[in-house]
């Protein structure tokens, strides 16, 4: 169970990024964010994303249009 979930269905980049920008800084460290989207260009932004800020992209998956991502924050 992720420590806080964004639900970013419906939008497209950059906002899913966005949102997890800010949502990360609400999970502890070592603490999970969960990311839901249905924008197919957020794979490739997330792990860019995890890449750049140095938190883990633990998990991946998609599911029926949905993409979910949970990510690990690092500090």
């Amino acid at each position: 169970m992720a420590d806080k979930t964004i639900d970013a269905k419906g939008v497209n980049c950059p906002i899913p990024i966005l949102k997890a920008k800010k949502g990360i800084t609400e999970v502890p460290a070592g603490g999970t964010l969960e990311v839901l989207a249905t924008d197919p260009g957020s794979v490739a932004d997330f792990q860019a994303f995890c890449r750049t800020t140095g938190n883990e992209l633990v998990e991946q998956s998609e599911a029926g249009g949905v993409y979910r991502f949970l990510i690990k924050r690092a500090h």
